[in-house]
């Protein structure tokens, strides 16, 4: 499933990351967090690799 926004995107970039144990999780904040809690990996992988052209930067 591809991320519907950029901020989304972003948020599972730096979740993925925390999961990877390439930054701290204490360092995630908001949905990032929300994200490193309830996701697998390759969900997060799915949700990162979206390519940001064309997407709102918030959802509505």
């Amino acid at each position: 499933m591809p991320a519907k926004s950029k901020a989304q995107q972003m948020a599972a970039g730096a979740a993925l990351s925390a999961k990877r144990g390439e930054t701290k999780k204490g360092e995630l904040k908001g949905a990032s967090k929300e994200m490193y809690e309830s996701m697998s990996e390759k969900q997060l992988e799915e949700f990162a690799e979206t390519k940001r052209k064309g997407l709102p930067y918030k959802k509505d």
